[in-house]
Parts: C-alpha cells; structure tokens; sequence
C-alpha cells in the first residue's frame, strides 16, 4: 500500500477481514486446474468478492463507533455540527442525570444501536454517517490521497471515487441477492476471473486506507 496502514483494532480487523478474501481468490487460483462440473472455480472468486465488501462495510461501522465515542468524551464545543443535534432516548438521558453512564458512553451506544443494522455499501449512506464525527468531504480528500499515492496519474474526483465504489458493491449486491445470474436467466452465471475479483479487493483496500487518512 502506498502508506502504511493505521494501527487502531478497527484497521488491523479490516486488514484481517481482507487477507481472509484474498485467501479465498488464492484457494481458487490453485483449484484452477482441477475445475470439474461438480466445481465451480467462479464460486470462490464470488465468495472473496461479497468478503471484501463486507469487510469494509465492518470497518465503517466500528470506525464510526470508535471516533464518536472519542469525540463525545471531549465534550468539546467544536465537535461536527451533526454530533451536537444527535438525539438521546430520553431513557438514556435519564441514565446520564442519574450518574449511572457518561454522555460520551450513553451517545456511543445509541449511535451503535441507530447504525448497527444500517449497510454501509452506498456512498450517500456513508458520508451521512461520517458527518458524525467529520465535517470534511470525506470523499473528495480520500480521491486526492489516491491521486497523490500516485503521483498525480490518476485524477480521481470525489465523484469518480464513488461511482467505483459503487461499482463494486452493485456486483457484490448481484451476487449475494441474484446469485449472480445473468438477468432473464435462471441458469447462467455471469463470468467472473481472478483478476477481476483481485482489482476489487485491491479498490476495497485503497478506499479503505484512503479514507482513514483523509479521517486523519
């Protein structure tokens, strides 16, 4: 990569989570040889594809959880604006008047318990999340990381970002909702190859790594 990685729990999680689909592309790259009709090499390339997904889905969500809590445990007047109008239950609000959990504690929990079941597979989704504890384009500087990695090649946008990662997951969705069937077909898989599926976990672990720094 071309930083080295943060080393918080939640991105050494991440960093397993992908090593994990990468093991499963390598496992089908040594069944190559062997593929049989009873075996479909496709499958382990579809599995490590919907594993890499998921493992940066996973790492939103804890990442989420870690910065607001470090944020509110700040109590600081310049946290995001979206922080300071996140709405307590009463009923935690009363736990915190009683002494019995700390704001900090008391506003984490209830924004693990509001996103806990959310997919974090759409941009839109993600930057409304992120505006919990960043007032940043978040997508935007994570495309300058990108662009600066490599030495201005590339001219990713915001957008642009997006719309690959978006990319990506729609195939993810294909597979783990349809099968992966060609559409109108209730046989057919859509064709799937190792590089394929090696590109995307390659573009799961940069836009991970690029937003962490953007986050900073």
């Amino acid at each position: 990569m071309p930083v080295p990685p943060p080393q918080t729990r939640e991105f050494q999680a991440f960093s397993r989570n992908i090593e994990y689909a990468r093991q499963m592309v390598t496992a089908g790259h040594h069944l190559a040889p062997f593929q049989s009709p009873v075996i479909d090499i496709g499958d382990f390339y579809r599995a490590a594809w919907v594993q890499a997904v998921s493992a940066i889905d996973h790492w939103f969500h804890e990442e989420l959880y870690r910065r607001v809590a470090e944020i509110a445990a700040q109590d600081s007047p310049d946290m995001p604006h979206q922080l300071t109008r996140f709405e307590l239950p009463l009923a935690k609000v009363e736990e915190v008047r009683r002494g019995t959990t700390t704001l900090a504690e008391a506003v984490s929990e209830h924004v693990r318990t509001k996103w806990g079941n959310a997919s974090l597979q759409n941009p839109r989704k993600i930057s409304e999340a992120l505006k919990l504890v960043t007032e940043d384009d978040v997508w935007g500087k994570a495309a300058a990381e990108i662009n600066t990695w490599s030495h201005n090649r590339t001219a990713f946008t915001g957008q642009k970002l997006k719309q690959r990662y978006v990319e990506i997951t729609e195939r993810r969705n294909k597979i783990a909702h349809d099968a992966d069937l060609l559409d109108g077909d209730l046989k057919r898989r859509r064709p799937i190859t190792e590089a394929e599926v090696t590109d995307a976990i390659n573009w799961i672990e940069r836009i991970a790594l690029a937003i962490a720094t953007a986050l900073g």
